[in-house]
């Protein structure tokens, strides 16, 4: 599995344009079914409403996309929600539109721009994470390089975990598989090469997109 994007939690927004009520939930979705109970589930919520459309994308490299218009004019209300969950570059997340009608017709292009509208408003009110995948390194230093090693890592970009102190000190980092080689080259720099790395179990570790 890849690194990949999806939503940093599950949230919704609320706007209005010419008296129709738009609400744009989101919410992770790792298989369709998922998906598809959160759909009927935002139709019970909202069961007098006019329309919920949605979209989603399901599995890596989003290999299962659906939209549906739920009454709105085909290709009006679903398709721009999913190519907005496409344009961010999402997996395994569903978005369900729901409309409550103001009485104001919005015309083919009006109902595009408002559905692609809601799922990008959502997007950037609930935020965007990148799951990396990232691997626990332990460092074993001496006690007199302990607190060099200790500074040059609080200043550095790399996430210190833990600290323990034995016969020797132990810090603990996770660190992105991409940069560990770097890691590595400058732990032994910070040390002189007085330290003993060993690499530990990987981890999936959330990270902020901004």
């Amino acid at each position: 599995m890849k690194n990949h994007r999806t939503i940093k939690d599950n949230g919704s927004i609320e706007f209005v344009i010419k008296k129709s009520r738009f609400i744009c939930s989101m919410k992770r979705t790792d298989t369709e079914e998922d998906a598809q109970q959160f759909i009927d589930s935002l139709k019970k919520e909202h069961m007098k409403a006019n329309h919920n459309c949605s979209a989603y994308l399901i599995g890596e490299n989003s290999r299962i996309q659906r939209a549906s218009d739920d009454g709105e004019p085909s290709g009006t209300a679903g398709v721009p929600i999913l190519e907005v969950l496409k344009k961010n570059e999402l997996e395994n997340v569903t978005a369900v539109v729901t409309r409550y009608f103001g009485g104001v017709k919005l015309g083919a292009g009006g109902l595009i721009r408002a559905y692609g509208k809601a799922a990008s408003e959502a997007i950037k009110e609930i935020g965007i994470v990148e799951k990396r995948l990232h691997q626990f390194i332990t460092v074993d230093v001496s006690y007199h390089m302990s607190g060099k090693l200790q500074n040059a890592l609080h200043q550095s970009p790399y996430r210190l975990e833990s600290v323990d102190y034995t016969d020797c000190v132990t810090f603990t980092c996770v660190i992105d598989l991409q940069a560990i080689n770097t890691f590595c080259e400058e732990v032994i720099e910070w040390t002189s090469d007085q330290a003993t790395i060993s690499h530990g179990k990987q981890a999936w570790i959330e990270v902020t997109v901004d």
